[in-house]
């Protein structure tokens, strides 16, 4: 039987790449398949862009690869990533200099296609949470990016592609298209069979889309403390096999775990229904998963079970949402809560008597309740030692909230006593909000596009 073995990349844009270096010097993996867009990633890409044509794309991707390619190439390992954000031939540009700086050679293509800002008109984007008409934020969209599957990937890949750049694709897709590429699955799967092995690796993609995650990292377990050198954790690899046997381990040598529960906990993760788990490429089923601990850092993965995959992809928008003003200011013991809270209500007045208007006022007391807000212990609150006071306003009103950094400095010898932090003032900063949508599939996939550069 056939199989390969896949590492993780990265689980977010910003990650760390140097447990990916061990997975590549270690590992014994054909492909790392990298994950660089949460759903909040494009609204920081759309402000790259705005200011530069030829930003919108994760800049990690350069340095990374400058810190990878030369040990990845010379055991012919293959990278698929979404770094192409919102701007997936500028990623290929960027690059594609570096390349040709190093001397370096690669086949880089360049997936497109899921970009449907242009087709709104002709979208019925009803937000999928609340329900509300596209016509409501239709004028402020800057941008509209479906979920796209593993068939453009598999296509590139088919095409001899080194390194597969994409834009926003599915995040187990990364991981699903090397599996159909190497096995030949059937993503037109028209048997049980077929489904349940792209549930397989659908499954497989879940469980390491985020890096150390799937390794022990952010383990929510009570033993989470003896989780062995979590500064240099391995991340996750995958071996899978022809028939759909899976088992998920790590590169030798590497810190973190991977057991039953660290294995467990990231497959539940950010899963409304574990039985209709709904991907562009098929809806998971996971209530019939087992986990077989074998020991040594090697958990088995089976029983995935698949469904048709839906008609409709996801596409996740974005429009502008006002200005957001915020500063902060610490106070220390004694009655530290006391005086931040006091402060608050000294800006709150100001806010009233000026007449600001505001959409929304946040207040969060860090070190008190920022994290877990209502449902933070009031229990030792008016004794902590030191208490930061954060306020953000939320405006239409682009000089609303420039101005209201301004209303805190004052604060320091008029406000209430031994203000202990200094005083953090940002600057007036645009807001995207994010709208979640359908879109019609065969929409999006008679624009998608796949383009090979020899480098």
């Amino acid at each position: 039987m056939k199989t390969i073995r896949i590492g993780a990349g990265l689980g977010f844009y910003g990650d760390s790449w140097e447990p990916v270096l061990a997975t590549i010097e270690r590992g014994d993996v054909q492909y790392i398949a990298s994950d660089h867009l949460a759903e909040l990633t494009l609204a920081i890409l759309q402000k790259d862009r705005a200011s530069d044509p030829a930003a919108g794309y994760t800049r990690d991707l350069v340095p990374m690869f400058a810190a990878l390619w030369p040990q990845a190439s010379a055991r012919g390992i293959k990278f698929l990533l979404n770094a192409g954000g919102l701007n997936a031939h500028g990623a290929r540009d960027a690059l594609t200099a570096l390349f040709r700086k190093k001397g370096w050679k690669a086949r880089i293509a360049v997936v497109t296609g899921d970009d449907v800002l242009d087709q709104l008109d002709v979208i019925d984007g009803s937000n999928m949470d609340s329900g509300a008409p596209l016509s409501t934020v239709r004028e402020r969209m800057v941008f509209a990016n479906a979920y796209v599957g593993a068939a453009p990937l598999v296509a590139a890949l088919a095409q001899g592609a080194d390194i597969v750049l994409t834009g926003r694709v599915a995040d187990a897709a990364l991981f699903l298209a090397p599996l159909i590429h190497e096995f030949g699955w059937r993503l037109d799967a028209n048997s049980e069979r077929d489904w349940d092995l792209l549930a397989q690796g659908t499954a497989l993609g879940h469980l390491l889309e985020c890096s150390g995650q799937g390794s022990g990292g952010n383990f929510g377990g009570l033993d989470w403390q003896t989780i062995p050198d979590l500064a240099h954790i391995g991340y996750p690899i995958a071996q899978a096999g022809s028939d759909g046997s899976v088992i998920i381990t790590k590169a030798p040598g590497t810190g973190g775990r991977v057991s039953f529960d660290t294995v467990r906990e990231q497959l539940l993760y950010e899963v409304h229904d574990p039985a209709n788990y709904i991907t562009p490429d098929v809806v998971l089923d996971m209530s019939a998963i087992r986990l077989e601990d074998l020991g040594g850092d090697r958990v088995q993965l089976s029983g995935a079970r698949g469904k048709p995959r839906p008609q409709q992809l996801k596409v996740v928008g974005g429009y502008t949402d006002g200005w957001m003003g915020q500063a902060s200011f610490g106070y220390c013991w004694p009655q530290a809560y006391a005086k931040a809270s006091h402060a608050a209500r000294m800006v709150e007045q100001l806010l009233r008597e000026r007449g600001v208007a505001f959409d929304e006022l946040k207040v969060e007391y860090l070190g008190y309740d920022s994290i877990l807000g209502p449902l933070a212990d009031s229990a030792g609150r008016d004794d902590l030692n030191e208490v930061y006071l954060r306020m953000a306003l939320r405006t239409g009103d682009q000089r609303a909230a420039e101005g209201f950094g301004r209303m805190f400095p004052s604060l320091a010898l008029s406000g209430p006593p031994f203000v202990g932090g200094r005083f953090a003032p940002q600057a007036a900063t645009q807001l995207l909000g994010i709208w979640p949508m359908l879109v019609e599939r065969a929409m999006v996939e008679a624009r998608i596009d796949v383009h090979v550069t020899d480098v």
